[in-house]
């Protein structure tokens, strides 16, 4: 074999090996391409199966939004309606209790206006009542007063009568007379000592009742004054019974609810003693109802009602000596209660009532 014949035979043979390989490069691509589009293919079916059942959802929807767009305008009128009717049942409740609220007003005008006119005519009446008592009181006055001036004038006619015919008895039957109102004198001492047992009895009710109020009305620092003033009565009463009387003809007068009483010097310290011992006692009365922020009413108080504390049953009669007690009593509450000395003075824990405002209550005149 010549060279050009091997040269040709390479050649044929390349060419061959290139036709082969261009064959077989074809047909991979070939397959490669159908492969490709088979993948596509069941990638497309895959989607499909997938967006399927979106697919009847979507449809499922859309039926369900054309039904309801159907039903819409028959559910937006049944609405409509039924809010229409609301509406008409509410202006109608309105209504009602509009109406219900002006009759419930004009009912209470009237009532009011009825109340109005009795009141009106009640005050009228009263007031009528009121301008003919106040007349009556006037005309009352003036009557009694007349009354009490002739009558003042009497008793001091009679009194001074009664004096100098007493003088004059004393002088002419000194002994006698003495003897006689000596016996006067204990005869009434028995009724004094009688009329004080019986206050003593008061006391104990009046204790109890006053106690138990009191503790309702928790006013400790009262309840505290009123135990106080038991204690200082009871010894009093101790004293009292190793007490000696002692005789002594009237030596002063006093004027008091329009008659002259007479006393001797011991019913004088007595009477006092009652104005002084009333005015430290209400003193401390007022102190306490100060502390128990309770109201201004001495007359509540257990010591003005009771007003025996320093009565010896002795000279002067227990109300004699109750009505001095109580106007020192209302004097030294006022300045207690109100933290002032308009009545008497405060030195080293003691209270004492002033010597003019002692003279102006009691007033003992010595006879001449």
């Amino acid at each position: 074999m010549t060279f050009n014949s091997f040269r040709q035979l390479a050649a044929a043979s390349v060419i061959g090996a290139a036709l082969l390989l261009g064959t077989s490069v074809q047909t991979s691509a070939q397959k490669t391409d159908q492969q490709r589009q088979q993948k596509q293919e069941r990638k497309q079916q895959q989607q499909q199966a997938q967006q399927q059942p979106q697919q009847n959802q979507q449809k499922q929807e859309r039926k369900q939004q054309q039904q309801q767009a159907q039903q819409q305008p028959q559910q937006n009128q049944q609405k409509a309606e039924r809010r229409q009717q609301r509406q008409q049942d509410q202006a109608q409740q309105a209504q009602q209790q509009q109406r219900q609220v002006e009759q419930q007003q004009q009912q209470r005008q009237a009532e009011r206006s009825q109340r109005q006119q009795t009141q009106a005519q009640q005050d009228q009446v009263v007031q009528q009542q009121r301008q003919q008592q106040k007349a009556e009181r006037h005309q009352q006055n003036q009557a009694e007063a007349q009354r009490q001036q002739q009558l003042d004038q009497q008793q001091r006619q009679q009194s001074n009568q009664d004096q100098r015919l007493s003088r004059q008895q004393q002088s002419q039957q000194s002994p006698q007379w003495t003897q006689q109102r000596q016996r006067q004198e204990q005869q009434f001492q028995q009724q004094r000592l009688s009329q004080y047992r019986q206050q003593q009895q008061q006391q104990i009710r009046l204790d109890q009742q006053r106690r138990q109020l009191l503790e309702r009305e928790r006013r400790i620092a009262q309840l505290r004054y009123q135990q106080r003033y038991l204690d200082r009565v009871r010894q009093d009463q101790y004293r009292l019974q190793n007490w000696q009387y002692s005789y002594a003809p009237p030596q002063y007068r006093y004027y008091r609810g329009g008659r002259y009483y007479e006393a001797n010097q011991y019913g004088a310290d007595l009477l006092r003693q009652a104005v002084r011992n009333g005015y430290e006692e209400g003193v401390r009365a007022g102190q306490s109802d100060r502390e128990d922020r309770w109201r201004n009413s001495y007359q509540d108080n257990f010591g003005y009602q009771d007003a025996s504390y320093g009565y010896n049953a002795y000279n002067v009669d227990l109300p004699e000596y109750q009505y001095y007690f109580r106007e020192g009593f209302r004097r030294g509450y006022e300045d207690g209660f109100y933290g002032r000395t308009q009545y008497g003075t405060y030195s080293n824990g003691v209270f004492s009532l002033l010597g003019n405002v002692l003279g102006a209550i009691l007033n003992l005149q010595p006879y001449r």
